[in-house]
């Protein structure tokens, strides 16, 4: 299977708009056209998303997890801040687990969609994960915090994060492009 461009996964890429279109070596995708809209292209099923399902760009896979993010947004609890936020979560073994964001009146009891999708997935058994989808509300790509980051990196940094912005349009950088130089628990045996 060749490699698709960056030209044929967005064929309209504007990453001026963007402070993270200019990333090097990001890779930029877009929704299937209508498929916000009409779900054309969405599959309800994770049995797309097995651990053999080669590249993730184009598959269902990767629109069901797109759209599993999308959803988890809309179930946000975030009467502060008004910033809804959810993150799909792909498992190697193709399973996805979704979460989003909890406020609370205590401020810093706050939970972030993608911490809780981790959660979910770690208390039904799985620690191995391929990709992770998050989405917003906002004209920009969402991007993971730097808590959020950390708590990603103690399961490996060699998996990808899709991110969104409303419009469809997406960008994809691994966990050790989004967090170098990061501190692992491989580390706490150098000593």
């Amino acid at each position: 299977m060749r490699k698709q461009t960056q030209r044929e996964l967005n064929p309209h890429p504007d990453p001026n708009t963007s402070r993270l279109g200019m990333m090097p070596g990001a890779r930029v995708g877009r929704y299937p056209d209508g498929a916000l809209r009409s779900g054309k292209y969405l599959t309800t099923s994770a049995s797309s998303c097995g651990a053999g399902s080669a590249g993730m760009e184009g598959s269902e896979c990767l629109q069901l997890l797109l759209r599993r993010c999308r959803e988890a947004k809309d179930c946000a609890y975030c009467p502060y801040s008004r910033f809804p936020v959810g993150a799909a979560l792909l498992t190697v073994g193709g399973e996805i687990f979704s979460g989003c964001n909890v406020e609370n009146a205590c401020y810093s009891l706050g939970v972030c969609a993608e911490r809780i999708a981790i959660q979910k997935a770690i208390s039904e058994g799985h620690t191995r994960f391929r990709a992770m989808a998050i989405a917003s509300d906002m004209s920009d790509f969402i991007t993971p915090c730097g808590a959020c980051r950390q708590v990603m990196r103690e399961f490996g940094t060699d998996w990808d994060l899709y991110l969104t912005k409303p419009d469809g349009t997406y960008i994809v950088k691994t966990l050790q492009e989004l967090l170098p130089l990061s501190f692992g628990p491989e580390d706490l045996h150098k000593a």
